[in-house]
């Protein structure tokens, strides 16, 4: 009715045409209306009502008793530990030095995203695992194995499988910084490795790895720094100063990376420094 309506009136002045446009809304809001009526099921002399469906969250029941409450909060803790525990794993590994000087030294080549962040992560965790591939192995076979046949418990498992681990976080590890978080904590002075919190080593350890990912990462900038000032130089001299002086060093940096072989050095380097 409303198209025939709208195809009589064609004819009008053109002042009626607001008019027109507002007329289609009716159906939308006589539609809008109706639904909300019916929604709110409002019949004659009656209060319109609106119910809204209850939602309740319980564990256990109405978590009235003290195991109740308990039982929320283990699986709380449970869920916060598996969230958080791929990156307390990572930074066990060798992962954090060896992603972080490969950053820098796409930082360095001035390639922006090139190669891009999913290759450099590959790349990380491809060269974590061939470092780290001893040390899983000697937690296999000493705890994970064990544990699985039923020669060991699982507390025991636990401690022997974090041995290899603190062996290859000892060697790692400065140990000023251990001192410094072992001051920190305000615990009393250790007399042998054994007697460092695992609380106070890793921290010491993610420290100690920055630091020495950072002086790799500066190792690797100082050649292509020496490009970048020469070809500034160079452009200067030359009175082309309006011309990016990243557009001719790209492509020297490039050259000379590729030249040295420095995948094939900076992942020599790498595994070395571990």
């Amino acid at each position: 009715m409303l198209r025939q309506f709208l195809f009589n009136c064609r004819g009008l002045r053109p002042a009626t045409v607001p008019l027109l446009r507002r007329a289609r809304l009716l159906p939308v809001l006589l539609g809008s209306a109706v639904l909300l009526c019916s929604c709110v099921g409002m019949g004659a002399g009656e209060k319109p009502e609106l119910s809204v469906p209850g939602v309740s969250f319980n564990i256990s029941g109405q978590g009235s008793q003290p195991e109740q409450v308990g039982t929320g909060v283990q699986l709380l803790v449970l869920f916060t530990v598996l969230s958080v525990a791929p990156a307390v794993l990572l930074l066990m590994t060798a992962f954090t030095r060896i992603v972080i000087v490969l950053s820098l030294a796409r930082t360095a080549l001035g390639t922006q995203q090139l190669p891009p962040n999913q290759v450099v992560t590959g790349l990380g965790m491809l060269l974590t695992f061939f470092v780290m591939a001893p040390v899983f192995n000697d937690i296999n076979e000493n705890a994970l194995q064990p544990y699985l046949a039923g020669r060991l418990a699982q507390p025991a498992a636990i401690t022997r499988g974090l041995e290899p681990l603190r062996g290859f976080m000892f060697k790692q590890t400065r140990p000023a910084d251990i001192a410094l978080f072992m001051q920190l904590a305000k615990t009393t002075q250790p007399s042998t490795l054994e007697d460092i919190p695992l609380s106070s080593l890793l921290p010491a350890f993610v420290v100690s790895e920055l630091k020495t990912a950072f002086q790799m990462g500066f190792l690797i900038f100082i050649p292509f720094l020496v490009i970048d000032l020469v070809v500034t130089s160079t452009l200067l001299s030359l009175g082309m100063m309006f011309l990016p002086p990243m557009l001719v060093s790209l492509p020297l940096k490039l050259l000379l990376f590729v030249m040295a072989d420095g995948w094939n050095l900076l992942v020599e380097s790498l595994v070395k420094s571990f």
